[in-house]
């Protein structure tokens, strides 16, 4: 006897899908979250946070995706730390695999985030959240009258750069090229601030500090001369990887890999919703991942009851 489809499966634990799972709850569609044997997202490796609502106080990243998971569980959220490996969204109930098996869905909601693009480096992880970061209104805060530095040359980059100056006392734009691939504007913006300054055809080899950041080693690609830079912070803007990989040919992406949106949260797929960074390549904060899982529940919750209330209406 084939097994009884969910209501809602739920595939990602950071802001978007643990808000969506908290709001299923109460939507009564007993979600089941496939949370990932990573859980959490980009919260997970975040030191501090100070622009949430409703927490006065600095809240750790994890603290934070921990009260959130905990909020879930309260309501009744099925959370499962399995990996999703494949979908078929060919046919419908729609079906999500595990490692345990497969479930079908009524209705499904990709909450899969995204990942920074890193440098490589041990010393990049290992300071991560210590002066190390990938976002900088998240945290150009707390270099207030510090020196910083920007990894990247295209647009992301630059909006960073111009950001932070804003906070910081110099901002050190450091690019493996001699030219800018951002657009007319925002080189136009960079190039005319005072505060910013660039290290052409180089790339960071390691940085540098014990406990938290206090400057990077750079190579000259041309000449090949190395030498070190005297900063507080380093803010890593090489861009994102939307982890759409495992829906690819399910659901249309957009030429950045990200999941492309119709109608609101719709995918290109009825029945599949979307969430978060998956799809959002522009703000990239926690609140509004937390309402993208708001709002792909409130639409998925509407396409349920039509679907379960089909059968009464022949």
């Amino acid at each position: 006897m084939e097994a009884k489809a969910e209501k809602l499966v739920i595939i990602g634990s950071g802001p978007a899908g643990l808000t969506a799972a908290i709001y299923g709850c109460r939507a009564d569609l007993d979600p089941l979250v496939f949370m990932g044997t990573k859980y959490g997202g980009q919260l997970m490796l975040t030191s501090e946070v100070e622009n949430f609502p409703g927490f006065p106080d600095p809240v750790l990243g994890p603290d934070l995706i921990s009260r959130m998971k905990s909020q879930a569980e309260r309501l009744g959220a099925r959370l499962v730390q399995e990996d999703v490996v494949k979908v078929n969204f060919k046919t419908y109930p729609l079906e999500v695999y595990t490692g345990s098996g497969v479930t079908r869905a009524l209705s499904v909601i990709i909450a899969t985030g995204a990942n920074p693009r890193r440098l490589n480096l041990p010393s990049e992880m290992k300071l991560m959240g210590k002066g190390v970061s990938n976002c900088a209104v998240c945290d150009a805060f707390f270099f207030r009258g510090k020196k910083v530095a920007v990894v990247g040359g295209g647009d992301t980059a630059l909006e960073e750069a111009t950001f932070l100056t804003k906070f910081a006392t110099s901002v050190q734009v450091i690019h493996r090229r001699d030219e800018l691939r951002a657009n007319a504007a925002l080189k136009k913006e960079a190039l005319s601030n005072p505060k910013v300054s660039f290290v052409w055809d180089s790339a960071v080899t390691e940085v540098l500090g014990d406990g938290k950041v206090s400057g990077v080693k750079v190579r000259n690609l041309k000449t090949g001369k190395e030498g070190d830079i005297q900063l507080d912070g380093v803010f890593v803007a090489i861009g994102y990887d939307p982890n759409t990989e495992i829906f690819r040919g399910q659901v249309e992406l957009d030429q950045k890999g990200y999941v492309a949106l119709h109608n609101g949260t719709e995918s290109s797929v009825p029945g599949v919703f979307v969430a978060g960074d998956v799809h959002d390549f522009r703000y990239r904060q926690a609140i509004t991942a937390a309402a993208d899982g708001c709002k792909a529940l409130l639409d998925a919750e509407k396409f349920v009851k039509q679907k379960l209330e089909a059968p009464l209406a022949n």
